[in-house]
């Protein structure tokens, strides 16, 4: 039993790790004068929104992977955390493309994917566990956010011939 306890909390405390990685990776490509001098869409938040924000998401991703890690005994569980890893791997991606590389437009393209694999993480989670899928929402939507976020910044900073 005791055993069992540190193992889930092991497992919790490496799912939490594994969902700040974008988060770290991201921490090298900040806002910089590039984007500050980016025309805004009328409903772009403030710059200090977006740590506190997506602190709490990595959080909750981390506690519905757990979850689902929980279930591995009565279902299997290997590609739902498959299309989680995915989905970890467009959100690091998009940091670089869109501040590293100063890229909206394939930036767009990447947050694109990001949200369908969200989607599918969600729905496959919630197969494995409703709480589980019902953490991924917030994440969702505030990606759903982005992309219009991210769609508005590259439409009013195309440049023109």
């Amino acid at each position: 039993m005791k055993q069992n306890i540190k193992r889930s909390i092991g497992a919790l405390a490496l799912l939490l790790v594994i969902s700040f990685i974008p988060a770290l990776l991201g921490s090298m490509f900040r806002p910089d004068a590039w984007y500050e001098g980016l025309i805004k869409p009328a409903l772009n938040p403030p710059n200090w929104i977006f740590g506190p924000v997506w602190t709490f998401l990595y959080i909750i991703m981390g506690i519905s992977a757990w979850l689902v890690w929980l279930q591995r005994q009565k279902v299997r569980v290997q590609f739902a955390l498959v299309l989680f890893g995915i989905q970890l791997l467009f959100n690091g991606l998009w940091t670089f493309i869109f501040f590293g590389l100063r890229n909206p437009g394939l930036a767009f393209a990447d947050i694109l994917m990001l949200w369908f694999a969200i989607a599918c993480s969600l729905a496959a989670f919630w197969k494995k566990s409703r709480y589980a899928g019902l953490l991924l929402i917030p994440y969702l939507s505030w990606v759903s956010f982005a992309v219009y976020l991210n769609f508005e910044l590259w439409r009013l900073n195309m440049v023109t011939p």
